[in-house]
């Protein structure tokens, strides 16, 4: 039998709890410091792991309360049978969302903001973002207080999963969304109000913009070369590390020519002067290689987003890294995890240079909540991501070949048993269990 380690975090009971941190540098005002365990340390060559490093979580609202322990058992299980008890993770909970809200008077507390910037990684359930506060979403709110620029978005088929495409196991991609621009910032003004007639007045008047109604509301779309380049530049990395074949520029330059326009152009730019050693254009493939890709090379191109959307479904084989810009991947990101099944099973990771936090890419489902009854796929999947992330590569492949024969064998919770003829459906925890049981 597995042994599974449980959750190795002390919950708060009420007030303000404070103890001395034995990690140098770490300054909480509210929470518990973990009593287990060692710091990720990142150096110039990169993250150093411990053999026990301190994962930071938070559980969060709706289903979050049944998915999070059905992925850490799930967790805490392969990594144990991949390493026999010489590796362990070790949880340790922080707060966000409703649970913070009830216990600290905000939906987002600092400690939270200190924990992941300290330890360089964190995962979180879903979260809503309670009224009445200042956060339009508090999973906004994390990207844009710790500038996690880069939402990166695996999406491949799980064999037994049903999926609309005729052929699923074509489907092998990720996503780069810039996070932090695009119209996704949040600068807008309602119709009507004093600050929108002044931003109207100001693009009548000074900017000569005649095509704006008087009960218009405004939105801003900033999109520049710094954000643009930044997540390009992750996405050419990221195929050079996986051996990757083509990074895809997603864009609307057709009809955005200075903002989408200037995220395709950056993003040329990028691959051709800062990695013109191993990127080549499409054009550069047909005429000095003759349509054959030379080996070590990425070639780089670009697609319209309305036209990518068609892509993905009729000629998914032909894509590997896609990049684009904020709402495009919002659309793209979606469309793409509904071809091979939905999101239930589309694992997420917000990251910059030196802070990775992966989360459930759902919402938070609150009819659900409570239920035992979600798909804990997602985060799972996302806790995959993690391992990976700190090479912790054979306990990942051990999760993923567990979830897959699961769900092979037709056992599996609601959201995929009403796809399938013949399944049995089973809650979340048990299905938590069979993963583990198939490892």
């Amino acid at each position: 039998m597995i042994r599974s380690f449980g959750a190795q975090s002390d919950r708060l009971l009420g007030g303000l709890i404070k103890e001395m941190s034995f990690f140098p540098g770490l300054e909480l005002k509210q929470y518990l410091p973990p009593k287990r365990g060692d710091a990720i340390i990142l150096g110039k060559e990169g993250l150093s792991i411990p053999e026990e490093p301190i994962i930071p979580y938070i559980e969060g609202d709706g289903v979050g309360k049944d998915i999070t322990p059905a992925m850490k058992h799930v967790v805490d299980a392969a990594v144990y049978k991949a390493y026999g008890g010489k590796k362990r993770l070790i949880w340790w909970e922080i707060y966000a969302g409703e649970n913070a809200l009830e216990l600290f008077g905000s939906s987002l507390p600092e400690d939270s903001l200190t924990a992941l910037k300290f330890f360089h990684i964190g995962i979180k359930g879903p979260l809503s973002t309670p009224v009445g506060e200042g956060f339009r979403s508090l999973n906004v709110a994390f990207r844009q207080v710790l500038d996690l620029y880069a939402c990166v978005r695996p999406v491949r088929w799980l064999e037994g999963v049903p999926a609309p495409l005729k052929r699923p196991q074509d489907v092998d991609m990720v996503i780069f969304r810039e996070n932090t621009e695009d119209l996704y910032a949040g600068i807008e003004w309602e119709s009507g109000t004093s600050p929108c007639m002044k931003v109207r007045d100001f693009l009548r008047n000074e900017m000569g913009v005649r095509n704006i109604r008087d009960d218009a509301a405004i939105g801003i779309k900033p999109i520049s070369p710094s954000a643009t380049k930044r997540i390009v530049r992750m996405a050419i990395r990221y195929a050079l590390e996986h051996n990757r074949t083509s990074v895809t520029l997603v864009h609307k330059a057709n009809i955005m020519k200075f903002t989408e326009g200037g995220f395709r152009k950056w993003g040329y730019e990028v691959a051709l002067q800062e990695f013109a050693d191993v990127c080549i254009t499409e054009e550069q493939l047909t005429t000095d290689f003759l349509g054959v890709q030379p080996k070590g090379k990425i070639v780089v191109k670009d697609r319209i987003a309305d036209s990518m959307l068609q892509q993905i479904l009729l000629r998914p084989a032909e894509y590997s890294v896609l990049a684009m810009a904020n709402l495009n991947g919002d659309y793209l990101s979606d469309a793409l995890a509904a071809s091979v099944g939905g999101l239930g099973l589309a694992p997420g990771v917000n990251m910059n240079d030196e802070i990775a936090f992966f989360e459930a890419t759902h919402g938070t489902a609150p009819k659900h909540a409570g239920l035992d009854k979600a798909n804990p796929g997602s985060l799972i999947l996302s806790a995959v991501l993690l391992l990976e992330h700190i090479g912790w590569k054979e306990a990942a492949a051990i999760s993923v070949s567990a979830m897959e024969r699961t769900i092979r064998e037709g056992t599996v919770t609601y959201d995929l048993a009403r796809q399938r003829d013949g399944a049995k459906e089973i809650n979340c925890s048990a299905f938590a269990q069979l993963i583990v049981n198939n490892m």
